[in-house]
């Protein structure tokens, strides 16, 4: 390892793998039951005392005060920040909108409607969300990405309406960029309140805010802690963690490549892991002198050494097949394949959030440009999460159509499972419908009803006289 370069490089085989995966694991473990009591306090404060107490929590958390008036955001605003806004970022944007939309957009899926006898069928119906809120922090580092890449997709669903929170800054303003994105993407109506009050806020509804179906969008500890609790009174996106990128290179990787790509996610947060798996000895010590090269010339330097030294190396293993199998068992949020033939590695790869493939797709174009979408399952999840996208705004509804005789020719399976249940008006249910069927077939066979029998003792008619 490169003296200067917290990249440290180590030499490994698949029996010490497992000691990374679980070291990985841990990234972000603390005791969150303080948290989970200040994230519950708030969360009762807005769902007993609405507005009001979100006007307080706003002037306690973010040091602005507030009317109920002021917090959604005007029209007035959001035309003066997209005129604030630098052309060359609303062209960017622009431009990202129209790909990450036709992504979106072809994922749109088809009802299915399949035939299930004589004029009888069974379908799924796919049907958008109706109101959906996204989360967006202001901070120092606005994310008007983050708000295309989930305004849009609810867009694409056919959600009829979309709201976004993000915290107002100092001035009590809300970042002009986060404000034209939100423009950019379709929001419908946009509010300055940040925090766990946020999510309260569209969780419950209060008199200014309506209630949604679902929340997505990032945020800090106490922002997805508020999500985690909230979930089950509305849907969420995901259970986010700490940022993660995993690069699979060999010998015919550029280091410059490799070490800019792994400085990208390791800026993120002293939390976020960058790793790097090679067959290559001399890779790996190129890649760890051109980290140590590189991060002084970045605002985030401190941040990056801090997440390298932490959760960041170079493996060097014995083969392809190896990090492959590593790959799968951490599945990543992002993985880039640097290799030689990455389409050979490509159908091997069964849990990651997003695969970059080849030296010209670096994680940073799916971030922003490419169209995919960049909220991706992290810590592991990708092993049963998949991306934000379209569906995750849509719901899907059974309908069953039957006509009698289909429903006839079932019903005796029907009412066995019924009875094997200890369900008899589930039996019932079914066998009602045809009681006329099975009374005029009883009639026209030497089998004796109930009637027949009270007849022949006579009690029959005696009840009915008596009555």
């Amino acid at each position: 390892m490169n003296a200067a370069s917290p990249l440290r490089i180590m030499v490994t085989g698949r029996e010490e793998l497992q000691w990374q995966v679980q070291r990985l694991g841990l990234r972000g473990k603390m005791n969150l039951q303080p948290v989970i009591d200040t994230v519950n306090e708030i969360l009762r404060q807005v769902q007993e005392r609405g507005d009001q107490a979100l006007l307080e929590l706003t002037a306690r958390y973010d040091h602005v005060s507030l009317s109920v008036g002021q917090m959604r955001v005007g029209e007035d605003e959001i035309s003066a920040a997209l005129e604030q806004t630098d052309l060359s970022l609303l062209d960017a944007m622009h431009e990202a909108a129209v790909r990450i939309r036709a992504f979106h957009d072809a994922q749109r899926p088809q009802d299915l409607i399949l035939p299930s006898g004589q004029g009888s069928s069974i379908s799924l119906l796919n049907r958008p969300l109706d109101t959906v809120g996204v989360y967006v922090p202001g901070g120092l580092a606005p994310l008007p990405s983050s708000v295309l890449m989930n305004i849009i997709p609810a867009r694409s669903a056919g959600v009829r309406r979309v709201l976004l929170c993000t915290p107002p800054r100092g001035d009590g303003s809300v970042d002009p960029s986060i404000l034209a994105a939100a423009s950019i993407a379709g929001a419908d109506e946009i509010y300055r309140i940040g925090g766990a009050q946020a999510i309260a806020a569209m969780a419950y509804g209060t008199a200014t805010v309506q209630a949604v179906d679902k929340i997505t969008g990032p945020g800090n500890i106490y922002v997805n802690t508020a999500k985690r609790l909230v979930f089950g009174q509305v849907d969420i996106d995901m259970f986010a963690g700490p940022s993660e990128i995993l690069i699979i290179a060999d010998a015919s990787a550029k280091a410059a490549y490799v070490a800019a790509d792994l400085l990208s996610q390791a800026e993120h947060d002293p939390l976020a892991s960058a790793l790097l798996l090679t067959n290559s000895q001399d890779l790996a010590e190129a890649v760890s002198a051109e980290v140590a090269l590189r991060i002084p010339l970045l605002p985030r330097a401190d941040i990056i050494r801090q997440s390298l030294t932490d959760y960041g190396a170079a493996l060097v293993l014995p083969d392809l097949q190896t990090a492959v199998d590593f790959a799968n068992e951490l599945a990543p949020e992002h993985l880039e394949l640097l290799v030689d033939d990455p389409q050979r590695l490509l159908p091997h790869i069964r849990n990651a959030g997003a695969v970059f493939v080849g030296p010209y797709s670096p994680e940073a174009l799916g971030d922003y440009l490419a169209g995919t979408n960049h909220v991706l399952p992290t810590s592991g999840t990708a092993r049963f999460f998949s991306p934000l996208n379209t569906q995750d705004f849509m719901k899907k509804t059974s309908v069953i159509h039957y006509t009698a005789s289909d429903l006839k020719a079932c019903s005796q399976a029907i009412t066995r499972f019924a009875e094997a249940e200890h369900l008899k008006a589930h039996a019932e249910s079914v066998r009602v419908r045809f009681a006329q069927d099975l009374l005029a077939q009883r009639m026209s066979s030497n089998i004796p009803h109930a009637d027949e029998d009270s007849q022949q003792t006579g009690q029959g008619d005696s009840h009915e006289q008596q009555g």
